[in-house]
């Protein structure tokens, strides 16, 4: 569903992890322009690959988009702090997630 409405952006490729840890692998071995991350995830939390990111000097300033069913303020609270750049909850308005992600890949582009 992500990936279907962020199709409308246009001119955009995608790429999924199935796991944190491949996350990690992923967002290291190829240049990406954005991250979506889950909190939940297999093997290593959102939490900590969003720490892993923004540990890595090279990927510090990529914009890292939480998308979780955690609509609790602890969660929100701890993913801010961390680090990520936008932090929205499950279910999602697709046109909503659109609006918010456009700007942070035509900023990630210039």
């Amino acid at each position: 569903m992500i990936i279907a409405s962020l199709t409308t952006i246009g001119e955009v490729s995608f790429d999924q992890a199935v796991s944190g840890l491949e996350a990690i692998e992923r967002v290291t071995l190829a240049p990406v322009d954005l991250v979506m991350l889950d909190l939940n995830m297999p093997d290593v939390h959102g939490l900590e690959v969003l720490r892993f990111i923004r540990g890595h000097g090279a990927l510090r300033d990529l914009p890292v988009v939480v998308l979780t069913t955690r609509g609790d303020d602890d969660s929100r609270a701890a993913a801010l702090r961390e680090g990520a750049t936008l932090y929205l909850t499950k279910p999602f308005a697709p046109a909503s997630v659109v609006a918010q992600v456009r700007p942070l890949l035509a900023a990630t582009r210039t």
